[in-house]
């Protein structure tokens, strides 16, 4: 009994290549399509976190007078979410203010004061709603008059 060596790959092993193949080409695929629709959903956290430092900024100044002091009063413009020192200066070397050119913000109320307890001079919810310039996407963020910062609403 004889038996010839086998030159190249069975079926399996080829099925095998081929499906591992497509899973890789669909992953890489599915993280450059939409990649402009993006930007409204994945500003949303920086957008709480610069909302969050603008507030504990506020409740650590120990100062009972907000009226000239820029850095703790949060600005909420087209373009920029912030302290309002920090988003008329716009130092990279400052964390307390974002702006992104893909995105627009948009608020009922431009400015918002936060006491020492860190609760915002509002009386309703307030929703910040963060676009894409495209309108492929938006979401919000959202100011509870407890002082919660949140992107799903209020408790």
């Amino acid at each position: 009994m004889t038996f010839q060596k086998s030159q190249g790959f069975t079926l399996v092993e080829l099925i095998v290549v081929i499906i591992l193949l497509a899973i890789v080409s669909v992953y890489a695929a599915s993280r450059y399509i939409g990649i402009g629709s993006f930007s409204a959903f994945a500003i949303q956290e920086n957008a709480i976190s610069v909302i969050r430092q603008v507030q504990l900024t506020r409740m650590q100044s120990n100062s009972d007078v907000t009226a000239g002091l820029n850095d703790l009063t949060l600005q909420i413009s087209a373009d920029c979410i912030g302290s309002t020192l920090a988003c008329s200066e716009r130092s990279e070397m400052s964390s307390n203010w974002i702006s992104d050119d893909n995105v627009v913000f948009s608020s009922s109320v431009p400015q918002v004061q936060f006491d020492l307890l860190g609760n915002p001079n509002i009386t309703s919810p307030l929703e910040i709603t963060i676009s894409d310039k495209t309108g492929a996407s938006s979401t919000s963020v959202t100011i509870c008059p407890n002082g919660l910062v949140s992107s799903s609403g209020c408790l």
